[in-house]
């Protein structure tokens, strides 16, 4: 019997590894098979407090798991398959094994959402990605397509300038959603150029297997015409990993996990949510912190009260 669970990891499972293991409550952390979450996908994180010269995702993510794992946090590297919230102790299933708790920390976090495309999917890793700190390396002097508008786009984008010859960025739209600043760098890099108003139909050439352009639909005139690429970074936004908990927790129309306002408490009493699983509008590295911190005190504050009945 646990007192509670941890499901995933990334800044708000590690922080809330942190407070709960220096609470004593034991936590026992299902960090995924691909612990850190998006962080790990992540160049030079300059906005997270603490860091005035910037430190790379993966780093970061390192840090946090080792001050984790020093308060007493037990990890085990799988993905929780099932859960059930409708009787307590709550059950969460990982692998062959089931594990029991009084509380449970939802720090799932979010995926990246693909375009739909069948030769995507078949040319992942073969020049399709969506990571351009982990594939960027093999692009250099090459050139790429990035497809988004928002800050993660513009952030892939600069990026892969920096490898690249040359980055077209694709956007539906006539102007970015990224932040201001964000879109005053990507608009100001010689390397960058942008297409407007369009979209990518299909990407080329699953025979060869591998990328060698893509096929591209003008929405204001209709034009579709052919450009040669090397690499397609996909940026498009993000799915919220919450399957598991449809029909257990509610959940928010755009399936992010739905919880108190000015809390991580979520439908179910001693179920709580954080970071981007339940958070659709900031989505940043800290404020996943600061809400894995809220579960942990939340969840130590239902403990105190359960408990003692």
């Amino acid at each position: 019997m646990r007192k509670v669970i941890i499901i995933g990891s990334g800044p708000a499972g590690y922080t809330a590894a942190v407070y709960a293991a220096r609470a004593n409550l034991a936590p026992l952390m299902l960090t995924g098979l691909q612990a850190g979450g998006q962080l790990t996908l992540t160049t030079l994180v300059e906005n997270y407090p603490g860091f005035p010269d910037g430190i790379q995702g993966p780093e970061l993510m390192e840090t946090m798991k080792k001050q984790a794992e020093r308060f007493g946090t037990e990890m085990i590297a799988e993905d929780a398959t099932a859960v059930d919230f409708r009787r307590q102790p709550f059950v969460v299933r990982a692998g062959d094994a089931s594990y029991e708790s009084h509380t449970v920390i939802i720090a799932t976090g979010a995926t990246a959402k693909l375009l739909g495309l069948d030769a995507e999917t078949k040319l992942m890793g073969r020049g399709v990605s969506t990571c351009a700190t982990c594939d960027g390396f093999f692009f250099k002097d090459q050139n790429i397509m990035v497809v988004g508008g928002g800050d993660s786009a513009m952030e892939e984008a600069l990026f892969l300038s920096r490898l690249g010859r040359k980055v077209d960025v694709v956007h539906r739209r006539d102007r970015l959603r990224a932040s201001k600043i964000m879109q005053e760098r990507a608009l100001k890099n010689p390397k960058i150029d942008f297409l407007w108003n369009s979209g990518v139909e299909d990407i080329m050439d699953v025979n060869q297997g591998k990328v060698t352009g893509v096929r591209l639909k003008n929405f204001k005139t209709g034009v579709v015409d052919e450009r040669p690429v090397d690499g397609v970074f996909i940026a498009i936004g993000h799915q919220p990993n919450t399957q598991i908990f449809r029909g257990q927790i509610e959940l928010l129309p755009n399936e992010y996990i739905k919880v108190v306002p000015g809390t991580t408490q979520t439908s179910v009493p001693g179920v709580f949510a954080a970071g981007d699983a339940q958070d659709h509008v900031y989505r940043q590295a800290v404020t996943a912190a600061a809400t894995g911190c809220m579960a942990a005190l939340e969840a130590e504050r239902h403990l105190e009260t359960a408990l003692a009945r």
